[in-house]
């Protein structure tokens, strides 16, 4: 029970990991630090998505899923979570490189649109 507990948190953390790649340029908006924090984790997602290979959270899920019993599943979390729904037909490299454009082209119009926004409300204070 412990091992499945502990797989299914790996679940929920790989979740939000995903989430923060593909919208965490939006922290900015509230932290201006942010972006030291999340342009690697965005560069590691598209890294995993664009070299083909396995998150190690996969891996780490799976093992623990044959620990508690479970079989565990082929291929990546986004094949087996997230492609299931968008793609039923699966993941391919296709869909992977169109993946990684897609986390890249998000967080590139997500920072020109938030540094555009702040350069405004700087240039809007100056003129006061």
């Amino acid at each position: 029970m412990l091992y499945r507990f502990a797989a299914d948190l790996v679940l929920v953390i790989h979740l939000a990991f995903v989430l923060a790649v593909v919208v965490g340029a939006l922290a900015w908006l509230w932290w201006h630090r942010a972006p030291w924090v999340h342009l690697p984790v965005a560069a590691w997602g598209a890294y995993v998505e664009l070299s083909g290979r396995l998150c190690p959270l996969t891996t780490l899920e799976n093992a623990l899923l044959r620990a508690a019993g479970e079989g565990g599943y082929d291929g990546s979390f986004i094949g087996q979570y997230l492609l299931a729904v968008l793609y039923p037909a699966g993941l391919t490299r296709e869909v992977q490189l169109v993946l990684a454009a897609g986390v890249v082209g998000i967080n590139v119009i997500l920072y020109a649109w938030i540094w555009h926004r702040r350069r405004r409300r700087a240039g809007g204070a100056s003129r006061r």
